[in-house]
């Protein structure tokens, strides 16, 4: 049976209608989808261009800088890819930002840098939270964590110091290489067998 005529069957109104031979047909198609991740990813990442919230650069020069500072330090792909998209979640999750990159992120990174990423929103904050009468040393309550000192070396190496206009950034073109290896396949996902 052809893929059209499966999914013309497949057509169930509740999943417990389904058999194995639907799902076999649903997952072929959902095949092509997952892999667009990378072009969806690219596709948000721009919609940062132009805003700038206040600062010297716009959010998407301020992510293409922090990549490239990583990328020139020679980190590897997926701090790179990290790097790249941390603030991906400025759009959708103003609010919850860094949760928002780090749930994308999550299948396709280590733990560390999924931790890095979900936390760098509080660990970024040591550098302005007390002009905004917050607490800047909010990134306290995780001293002793595995990961505190991983992430408070990106936000003071990488992610602080990426508002700078006149920094020679690379282009997000330069980036899809490694976005589309990072995102190639999930590490750990609930839809992956083990």
């Amino acid at each position: 049976m052809a893929d059209g005529e499966m999914l013309e069957r497949a057509k169930f109104h509740a999943m417990a209608d389904g058999t194995e031979e639907d799902w076999d047909a649903i997952m072929r198609c959902v095949s092509p989808h997952r892999r667009g991740i990378c072009d969806r990813i690219l596709s948000h990442l721009d919609l940062l261009r132009g805003d700038s919230g206040g600062f010297a650069v716009d959010r998407l020069e301020h992510s293409l800088q922090t990549a490239t500072r990583a990328l020139r330090d020679g980190r590897d792909d997926e701090y790179v890819a990290c790097a790249l998209i941390h603030d991906i979640g400025d759009t959708l999750g103003p609010a919850n930002h860094a949760e928002v990159a780090a749930v994308i992120l999550k299948p396709y990174v280590s733990e560390q840098n999924h931790w890095m990423v979900d936390k760098h929103g509080i660990f970024q904050g040591y550098y302005f939270f007390h002009y905004l009468g917050l607490d800047r040393e909010m990134r306290e309550q995780f001293r002793g964590h595995p990961h505190f000192e991983y992430t408070a070396q990106f936000c003071h190496i990488y992610d602080q110091n990426s508002f700078d206009p006149a920094y020679d950034s690379m282009p997000l073109e330069a980036f899809e290489p490694i976005l589309r290896r990072v995102f190639a396949k999930p590490k750990q996902s609930i839809y992956r067998k083990a």
